[in-house]
């Protein structure tokens, strides 16, 4: 409501009290009727004038949005990489890279040894890490999240130990006292650091690629 309009307003109330004081004017039940209507008029002229906020309409959540990928666009199952190796504590890019060298991100891929799936879990180990099905990529990455998860705890966190007993077996790199001296295995943990580099952005430390071939 504007000042002008309040100013109006005023000046007809003050003329209808100064009618209901006049004993020529129309005073009692005249002026109270008359009160009451100019009083009500005004409510719905603030009201118009003056209308309440639109109550603002949130955005819906979109679910995919938290699981986003800490991988560089492109990388197949890249949310799913993701939160398998952040439920197990383990770098992304890392796993990523395990996949990788595993099965290039094929869900269905299988090896004459009898691994399958994204992560090439042997039967016995699927069955041991509680996966009903390889070649689900849900089940597929978080079974070999946690088998990686596993031996960086059995190895110190040494990465290159735990890549190869993903690779041989845990028994094999405790028999060598590191990688063994098979060029499978060698090359396996040579590929999956440099493709974990890749993934991160960064070179491989050269460190990281030396081996024991005792």
């Amino acid at each position: 409501m504007s000042v002008d309009a309040v100013v109006a307003r005023v000046e007809q109330l003050r003329l209808l009290v100064s009618a209901a004081t006049d004993p020529g004017g129309n005073g009692g039940k005249d002026f109270a009727s008359q009160l009451i209507t100019a009083t009500t008029a005004a409510i719905p002229a603030a009201s118009a004038a003056s209308p309440l906020p639109a109550v603002p309409t949130l955005p819906a959540v979109d679910a995919t949005t938290t699981a986003a990928s800490a991988l560089p666009p492109g990388v197949p199952y890249g949310a799913e990489i993701t939160a398998a190796a952040r439920r197990h504590g383990i770098d992304p890019a890392l796993l990523a890279g395990l996949v990788r060298q595993e099965s290039n991100f094929d869900p269905n891929a299988g090896s004459p040894a009898g691994a399958r799936g994204l992560t090439q879990l042997m039967p016995a180990t699927a069955a041991g890490l509680c996966v009903t099905d390889v070649t689900d990529p849900a089940q597929a990455l978080d079974g070999g999240a946690r088998y990686l998860r596993q031996q960086l705890d059995a190895f110190g966190g040494d990465v290159t130990k735990a890549l190869a007993a993903y690779n041989a077996g845990p028994g094999a790199v405790q028999r060598y006292g590191g990688v063994p001296p098979y060029a499978e295995t060698q090359d396996y943990v040579t590929k999956v650091q440099a493709f974990a580099a890749a993934y991160r952005g960064t070179p491989p430390s050269p460190s990281a690629l030396t081996y024991s071939t005792v």
